[in-house]
């Protein structure tokens, strides 16, 4: 029996989630997305309708929504019969969407961990400033709720989980980011500028020899031989996905490293020492109260602009390193995405399709009760390799590359 879906949030992963869901819809049911802006909404669901994306006859509606009102959203939840909520908005819904859920009885997932505007990368492990606060409300109530289930967090989670799987001890987690593409724009973020600037002014933090180091960003740097990219330099960088898998693995070094460009480093750095990243509000000689990181977000490119003329590559994936029957070995698990064939298929760019095609293939599970765990998890709580093998066939092939050479992943 498919499970109707509601959508949070209309910029380019939401456009990626609509059309995934919409060409899985004999598992997925009718398809509702929400946001402030209704035009946003009703443009995604122009796109799934003109590419013919409905697998089976069913409803695609749009609905205007504060998601930070639980009531409202609670009430659409209910008016659209949805029984997975995919939040895809900024990181400052979390919270509210997750109480609305609990209050209507809908699963819960998302992408990323809560936010709060005020406040810069939190004491860690950050999942436990928020969503971890929950579990107990989630699982006296019956319901799953699955966190970052994006590709970084969310399939690297994955695969950080198979790499433990494979090895008899691990001693490494090393998450490399690297995206490849052009955009072609002076300079631009690939998702919401201010959720982007905000993972890099603050404290890097890493865990290392089981206990949290901080850095500063850009501070540290490695350089890997990468597949399909080539020779690319990444740098030590907070994420979310090191918060959970420290706590979750038992693996002594979780890091996370981001591939940029020296234009990208050096836009970043003026900015940030001219004080237009930050996230406090100053008052201008006319009286006027802003948030300089703000108004730096809305001067540039919206991330879903960047999609028709976006090319290159996307390479992410987990360096897992550890004792194989009485050996060091090193596995890397991994995923090449191509930004042209994202937008050729949904009309988004790369970095929306890897962050938005995992969410769907986590509610088709949850709905076949395969991922239904009735309680809140990290995904790497989960069993990986019927997430793998789904995501295998509707858009995110897995690859593995250790001593026996470069191949492709699944399970049977």
């Amino acid at each position: 029996m498919s499970k109707n879906v509601l959508i949070i949030g209309a910029g380019g992963v939401a456009q990626v989630v609509a059309h995934k869901c919409a060409q899985n819809n004999d598992v997925l049911g009718n398809i509702a997305i929400a946001s402030r802006t209704l035009s946003k909404c009703e443009q995604i669901v122009a796109s799934v309708m003109e590419k013919g994306a409905m697998k089976v006859e069913g409803k695609i509606t749009a609905h205007e929504l504060n998601a930070l009102d639980v009531k409202a959203t609670a009430d659409l939840i209910r008016e659209t019969g949805s029984e997975i909520v995919i939040n895809v908005g900024t990181a400052f819904l979390n919270m509210s969407v997750m109480s609305a859920c609990l209050e209507a009885g809908a699963v819960y997932l998302d992408t990323a961990i809560h936010e709060e505007p005020d406040k810069i990368c939190e004491t860690p492990p950050w999942y436990a400033n928020y969503e971890w606060k929950r579990r107990d409300e989630f699982k006296q109530k019956g319901l799953t709720a699955i966190l970052g289930v994006g590709f970084d967090p969310g399939v690297v989670n994955a695969y950080a989980r198979i790499g433990c799987d494979m090895l008899d001890s691990v001693e490494s987690i090393d998450i490399v980011d690297v995206n490849a593409g052009d955009h072609g724009r002076y300079f631009a973020t690939n998702f919401d500028p201010e959720i982007n600037f905000r993972e890099f002014t603050g404290t890097v933090y890493s865990w290392q020899n089981n206990q949290w180091q901080s850095n500063k960003m850009f501070e540290i740097s490695r350089t890997d031989d990468l597949p399909v990219v080539g020779e690319r330099t990444t740098y030590l960088s907070g994420h979310d996905e090191v918060h959970s898998l420290s706590q979750n693995l038992g693996v002594p070094n979780v890091r996370f490293w981001m591939g940029f460009g020296e234009h990208y480093i050096n836009v970043f750095t003026v900015l940030k020492n001219l004080g237009l990243l930050s996230e406090q509000p100053v008052t201008t000689a006319e009286g006027l109260e802003v948030v300089p990181l703000k108004v730096v977000k809305a001067v540039l490119p919206d991330p879903s602009s960047l999609a028709p003329n976006y090319t290159g590559k996307t390479c992410i994936g987990d360096f897992v390193k550890g004792q194989k029957d009485g050996k060091e070995t090193e596995v890397f698990i991994y995923n090449v995405a191509d930004h042209k064939d994202a937008y050729n298929e949904v009309g988004s760019q790369g970095i929306s399709y890897t962050a938005g095609v995992p969410p769907v293939a986590a509610a088709m599970l949850v709905a076949t009760g395969e991922w239904d765990a009735r309680t809140m998890v990290n995904v790497e709580e989960l069993d990986p390799r019927p997430f793998i093998n789904l995501l295998n066939k509707i858009g995110l092939p897995t690859r593995i590359r250790d001593e026996a050479g470069d191949r492709p992943l699944s399970f049977d």
